[in-house]
């Protein structure tokens, strides 16, 4: 079963469990996925749609942040709840051991010996881990292996 698929069957069951969260994640993933066909004239495939699903978090998760700063536990609490409801549509996440182990034998793939060539480690790494692992944790871990 396609992702689009999964996303159409998982739609359905949260209208008839009446989980609004959820209904509400889904359709915006959904409508996103649809806008991006519309402007680009193309087809996504699982690959891209992960791609857009992992965009989704990390704005959320951003949204997360400003709502925990300014107060707002309403807000915070959807959001969790929201992000929960992302994680599921993408591959396992990547721990911080892992993350860190592919950090470093990057980093002696490409020779890099300090801060100027985080550009170079950053384009290395990222397709290696696309949609497995959060790009923030990731230029921490480069930042502190390089020091």
């Amino acid at each position: 079963m396609s992702l689009k698929q999964k996303l159409q069957e998982d739609l359905k069951c949260s209208m008839k469990n009446k989980d609004t969260i959820k209904k509400s994640v889904i359709t915006l993933i959904r409508a996103s996925i649809k806008q991006y066909e519309v402007d680009n004239r193309v087809e996504l495939g699982d690959d891209e749609i992960v791609d857009l699903i992992a965009k989704q978090l990390k704005q959320t998760r951003d949204s997360h942040e400003e709502f925990a700063k300014a107060g707002r536990e309403d807000l915070v609490s959807k959001a969790e709840a929201e992000i929960e409801v992302l994680k599921e549509y993408l591959p396992q996440q990547l721990s911080e051991e892992e993350l860190n182990e592919i950090v470093i034998s990057t980093i002696s793939e490409v020779g890099a010996t300090s801060m100027k060539d985080m550009k170079k480690i950053m384009t290395s790494i990222m397709p290696k881990v696309k949609g497995r692992a959060d790009g923030k944790l990731i230029n921490e871990l480069v930042k502190k292996n390089l020091q």
